[in-house]
């Protein structure tokens, strides 16, 4: 029987007393367990916010980044490392505010790598102001008058980018999110889950009460199946994700939305390009110096890229 991995580091979690993020922790300790993932080679990379404290509770590689640029440096992780696994968290603030530009070329690109979005509607770490996911209008005990600013539907958003598996999970409902968090870190391409979480400090309307009056899983009660099982399929089932993406019975679906195995990736089109000596060469596993003796010259250089150079200087 193979030994098992422990996961948890041992820093004091000092999130506030039934936050939602205690619930995605448990959720993701338990999938890389049952995928036993290697530490080393997984990689959790964070932003700033409640959530982007999580990188320092999981024991594998650990990136906690700048507000709205954990994708990005998740993207030059994994370049960098195809070998590695590379899941970011975010809050909808972070992912969707200032980082809504890298959260879109993500989805562009597809590249091979698990963006979850630790969702609750506000600012928390900055003491409760309104977020991009929080309804327009939608007024929070933090909140001096109502948001003045339209809500962006997550799920919408990353279908529309080009990401290949996207998915909505609930904080409290741990078996379904771990499933949901396994399937993701599976999958070929770029794969987002949006979390639905209480904030119990800053937001008195989206409750673990009202989640429970609201939410319903996809795959139970409408049947839903989101795999693209041709490549043919893949825009009807786009489209088909794209409505039972709109919330406008006021019920919340979460599962599975839309999974596509068959797009290709980033990965695989750089190593077209660069006539497929990528990824199996690649810079985490390229030495470059050996005693002293610079073993990547310009010759070196110049005859690996020679296809990108457009002009020589000098």
């Amino acid at each position: 029987m193979e030994p098992k991995i422990n996961y948890r580091t041992d820093l004091w979690i000092d999130w506030c007393p039934g936050c939602g993020n205690y619930g995605i922790l448990a959720a993701v300790l338990k999938a890389l367990e049952e995928l036993k993932l290697e530490p080393h080679k997984t990689a959790i990379v964070s932003g700033i916010g409640c959530s982007g404290k999580i990188a320092h509770y999981i024991k594998a590689n650990g990136v906690h980044t700048l507000h709205g640029r954990a994708i990005p440096f998740a993207m030059g992780l994994k370049l960098a490392n195809p070998e590695l696994n590379v899941i970011v968290h975010g809050g909808d603030g972070d992912l969707l505010g200032i980082g809504a530009g890298h959260f879109v070329a993500m989805g562009r690109r597809n590249l091979d790598i698990v963006v979850i979005m630790h969702n609750n509607g506000v600012y928390g770490l900055t003491k409760g102001q309104a977020s991009p996911t929080l309804p327009l209008y939608t007024k929070t005990k933090k909140l001096s008058h109502p948001n003045l600013q339209g809500q962006i539907n997550p799920i919408m958003l990353a279908l529309a980018a080009g990401y290949t598996f996207v998915a909505r999970g609930y904080a409290f409902d741990g078996n379904h999110l771990k499933e949901i968090i396994k399937a993701a870190i599976q999958h070929k391409g770029s794969a987002f889950i949006d979390v639905l979480q209480p904030c119990v400090t800053f937001n008195d309307i989206y409750t673990a009460e009202f989640y429970k009056k609201v939410i319903y899983k996809l795959e139970t009660e409408t049947g839903w199946n989101p795999n693209v099982e041709d490549p043919k399929e893949a825009d009807v089932k786009l489209l088909a994700a794209l409505e039972r993406a709109m919330v406008s019975d006021g019920r919340i679906p979460i599962g599975v939305f839309y999974s596509n195995p068959y797009a290709s990736t980033f990965e695989e089109r750089i190593s077209q390009s660069l006539g497929r000596v990528y990824p199996n060469l690649h810079p985490s596993n390229s030495k470059i110096e050996e005693e002293g003796k610079n073993l990547f010259d310009e010759k070196t250089f110049e005859e690996m890229f020679k296809d990108f150079i457009v002009e020589r200087i000098g």
